[in-house]
């Protein structure tokens, strides 16, 4: 059922009904990451006309024993199936770090298939598809050392990567979108033709804003790079200058234009 790939989502596809938000950001997570890392989103990103809707992949959240995507390709096949039922509104993309890479390809996609597009897409701490990820491969490391990794970008709390349950639960899927991660090759072909908005932190060790700023090759439309305060997780609970950002693009877009 597609709904289990959505956290935040109205499943009943249609027009929206009184009081429920026209558009909706589809927001693709980090390498690990889960659903509730946008539960912030849902009040500051002005939820009266804003559906926050985050992807909510295989080996987390509600879908922890099912097993993790290795893949690009079949992640994204099988995100557009369930995606297409709820492509009955304007809607956007939000993918940070990995989940920029899968929101580009899923766009990518959506457009082969001949669906509906998103009226834009925000690239969040990545550089650009273009740009390959340098080795040596993280997904290759030792339990330790990929512990290691993931606390020195400030991913999860250290508490909760310290406890051997947790670890045991985060390991498998977090090891697995590293691989997705490195063995990603980007679709060739047409540029997107919606705007794109590059985000970066003025201090992310994986993705420096001249590198972000790479993603201006990908689309023939508007493009803008925005550089914020801060690390990797720059984005973390939508800080006051994020949030207003994102609404900002998001009308640049006219996306709020559009709904009304």
């Amino acid at each position: 059922m597609s709904a289990t790939w959505f956290s935040g989502l109205s499943v009943q596809p249609g027009a929206p009904a009184m009081g429920e938000p026209p558009l909706r950001l589809f927001c693709f997570p980090h390498a690990g990451g889960g659903s509730r890392f946008y539960n912030l989103w849902r009040q500051r990103l002005a939820p009266q006309v804003v559906e926050v809707c985050a992807i909510v992949l295989p080996g987390r959240d509600g879908r922890l024993l099912e097993p993790p995507y290795t893949r690009m390709e079949p992640l994204v096949s099988d995100l557009v199936e369930a995606l297409r039922p709820h492509l009955d509104r304007p809607f956007a993309f939000f993918g940070h770090s990995l989940g920029a890479a899968v929101a580009y390809e899923t766009a990518h996609r959506l457009r082969q298939l001949g669906l509906p597009q998103p009226r834009c897409l925000f690239a969040s701490g990545r550089r650009a598809p273009h740009s390959p990820v340098p080795p040596p491969f993280t997904h290759q490391l030792s339990d330790a050392d990929l512990v290691s990794e993931v606390l020195s970008l400030n991913g999860l709390p250290e508490k909760a990567l310290r406890r051997p349950r947790a670890l045991e639960a985060i390991l498998p899927s977090l090891r697995a979108d590293y691989q997705i991660n490195d063995t990603y090759l980007p679709s060739a072909g047409l540029r997107l033709a919606f705007p794109v908005y590059a985000y970066a932190g003025d201090d992310d060790p994986l993705a420096l804003p001249v590198d972000v700023a790479g993603w201006r090759l990908t689309t023939t439309g508007a493009f803008r790079v925005r550089v914020f305060p801060g690390d990797h997780f720059y984005l973390r609970d939508a800080p006051p200058d994020f949030a207003t950002a994102v609404l900002a693009d998001l009308r640049e877009a006219a996306l709020l234009g559009v709904a009304r």
